[in-house]
């Protein structure tokens, strides 16, 4: 990266700081975030220590995804509500209802463990359409790229010290002292929401049924001639992600490491992330969302195919661009949908696209489990990154009336 763009992505992310609700959401995104991984650590350690199974402590992970499945029609609470008020109670709704964890201390109270992290799922569900419909009212066009980019170095920041955090407080307290140390943290953001100032955060009055207006959102998302291909090379990318994050072990037991050297190359990966998140706005700018997406994608099958071989020195190289290509797709996809997405639809659209884009990692991971025994890593990581390079050719493979449609205001199509 020239001097002059490293010079033009920090003047960007330094007024998207300086913009006064940017700024707040970026704030409770960092404290959010970081309660949220403590959390996300310590619930599965928690459980094995209770019960010494490792899939009832794999079931925390998938308790706290489920609820994605229902995101066309949890989205549409964000757009039926004022977004702020929303937030806050939210918010403080999860801080009181982890004080119920504080009770957990034997097997026979895993089911409210589970039901909590069920509904801390379906709250992030909300919380994030909510977030995103606000923050495209509240952050200049222009911006949107830069600060989706910031809210993932953010995001991937507090997953290189929260776990950690998390791993610490619970060997001192258990498992009620990371849930109350979350609680905190949403009591913290509540107050943060509390300070933005937004008009017209107001929701027209619904003229049709639920169902309808959860359709309303799909609808809109799988006519646009851009997002359509974002949203489905996005849960392309996320499916090969799984299925490449299933083998790390592998990878680890072929670099001859005990298990724990997965955390150097996620830790790794994960500084790939931030700087990719500080670049994006530019980035955004000077290719555009499709090629953005593209480039990044690109990125990320090399350095998938290339882990198949053994060699440390190439395994960070390989964790490094992983970080930074992997989240192309899903910070152009994001930014695009905030731009191209009339308001009053935000919500239900934003839960959707993340719904289509978040679930397949799900099924990836589940299927990497599967195959890596009777296939080999070696093979699989290969294949994977040849899906992932046909993803990307196939996202620059779009009609040039396609993109003219889609460079329009989204308010030229739907004046509402």
């Amino acid at each position: 990266m020239t001097t002059k763009n490293a010079g033009r992505a920090g003047w960007s992310a330094v007024r998207v700081v300086r913009d006064r609700n940017a700024g707040l959401f970026l704030a409770g995104v960092v404290i959010s975030g970081f309660g949220t991984s403590a959390l996300w650590l310590a619930a599965g350690v928690w459980v094995k220590d209770l019960t010494g199974s490792d899939r009832l402590a794999a079931l925390c992970l998938l308790a706290m995804w489920a609820p994605t499945l229902a995101g066309p029609l949890l989205g549409g609470l964000a757009d039926r509500a004022r977004r702020t008020p929303l937030l806050i109670g939210a918010s403080l709704f999860m801080a009181g209802l982890l004080l119920t964890l504080c009770t957990v201390d034997s097997p026979r109270g895993l089911w409210l463990l589970y039901a909590v992290l069920f509904v801390y799922g379906a709250v992030g569900v909300v919380h994030d359409a909510a977030e995103s419909a606000l923050v495209a009212a509240a952050v200049d066009r222009s911006l949107l790229g830069d600060f989706n980019g910031l809210r993932m170095t953010t995001n991937e920041g507090m997953k290189l010290v929260a776990p950690l955090a998390g791993a610490g407080l619970y060997t001192a307290y258990g498992g009620a002292g990371v849930a109350l140390l979350d609680a905190l943290t949403f009591v913290l953001a509540a107050a943060v929401y509390a300070f933005l100032r937004i008009p017209a955060d107001r929701p027209a009055p619904p003229s049709d049924g639920h169902r309808v207006r959860s359709a309303e959102g799909a609808r809109h998302l799988w006519s646009h001639p851009v997002l359509r291909p974002l949203v489905v090379a996005g849960g392309a990318t996320m499916l090969c992600a799984g299925l490449s994050g299933a083998l790390v072990y592998a990878v680890v037991d072929d670099l001859g490491h005990s298990p724990a050297y997965a955390g150097v190359l996620y830790a790794v990966q994960g500084a790939g992330s931030v700087t990719v998140g500080l670049l994006s706005g530019p980035a955004l700018r000077r290719l555009g969302a499709r090629r953005f997406a593209a480039c990044g994608i690109a990125l990320l099958a090399v350095a998938v195919a290339l882990r198949a071989v053994p060699d440390d020195a190439l395994a960070w190289a390989c964790s490094a661009a992983i970080g930074a290509g992997l989240p192309a797709v899903l910070i152009a996809a994001l930014t695009t949908v905030q731009q191209q997405t009339p308001g009053p639809l935000l919500g239900r659209v934003t839960a959707t696209a993340n719904t289509l884009v978040f679930t397949p990692n799900v099924v990836g991971l589940a299927v990497g489990a599967a195959l890596v025994e009777p296939v080999g890593h070696r093979l699989l990581l290969v294949v994977v990154g040849c899906a992932l390079a046909a993803t990307a050719a196939a996202l620059l493979h779009r009609p040039a009336s396609a993109e003219r449609a889609a460079s329009r205001s989204p308010s030229d199509a739907n004046p509402a």
